[in-house]
């Protein structure tokens, strides 16, 4: 079974939506915002998000934008809107499945299930090692000379990307398209990003260890020569 989020502004569906769940035996949290999601996803974490959409502080099409932007977890969007168009913007935004409201408790949980099992890995992914780095795809996790980083999803999508090309420069636009799915600009959003980063790798841009920029061409990230 999975811990569950449901984000749901109405207290009664929020209760029957956590009472079928834990009956279905998952752990499942509740909130009723898109900011508490978004808390809870980051700094507790879950397997799983029920989303709704009508949310008092956020829309929700905007929170799950938001929740794409810091954490993988895949999200189920619960919605009266029933257009077609609506539904492939929630799907292209990063959605992994919808119901359309109302549904029963099993169909959601069918739905739930299904999503799982798409999104549990099916084989081994090789941990990447470059120095005393080691990247865990699959498991997520960043570790440093024995010690746990703490990276969102986009500072692990990124050093994950570069760490799989140990010593090769990687042009921005590479680094643009493969972790932010953009194909121009971004600049600084990329500077943002490898500036935290080395912060967490206990390095500067003018003294780096793992994170190398090569003025005009891109980055490269490499063992450490001493």
């Amino acid at each position: 079974m999975a811990t569950v989020l449901v984000v749901e502004d109405d207290v009664s569906v929020r209760a029957a939506l956590v009472r079928h769940l834990s009956g279905a035996g998952h752990a499942v949290r509740s909130v009723g915002t898109a900011l508490e999601a978004l808390r809870e996803a980051t700094q507790v974490g879950c397997d799983l998000v029920v989303l709704d959409l009508g949310l008092p502080d956020l829309d929700g099409a905007e929170a799950l934008r938001m929740l794409r932007g810091v954490t993988d977890v895949p999200v189920v969007v619960a919605t009266a809107r029933d257009d077609e168009a609506g539904i492939v913007r929630l799907l292209n935004s990063g959605a992994d499945d919808y119901l359309v409201k109302p549904f029963s408790p099993e169909h959601l949980n069918a739905r739930i299930s299904a999503v799982l099992r798409r999104s549990s890995p099916v084989s081994e992914t090789p941990v990447l090692r470059v120095g005393g780095l080691s990247v865990d795809p699959r498991r997520r996790e960043v570790v440093l000379d024995g010690r746990v980083l703490d990276l969102t999803r986009r500072e692990f999508d990124l050093l994950a990307f570069l760490a799989a090309r140990p010593g090769v420069v990687v042009q921005r636009r590479e680094l643009l398209a493969a972790v932010w799915q953009q194909s121009y600009g971004g600049d600084q959003t990329i500077d943002v990003h490898l500036s935290w980063l080395r912060r967490k790798l206990g390095e500067t841009a003018a003294r780096p260890r793992y994170l190398h920029t090569v003025r005009g061409v891109g980055v490269k990230l490499e063992a450490p020569r001493s």
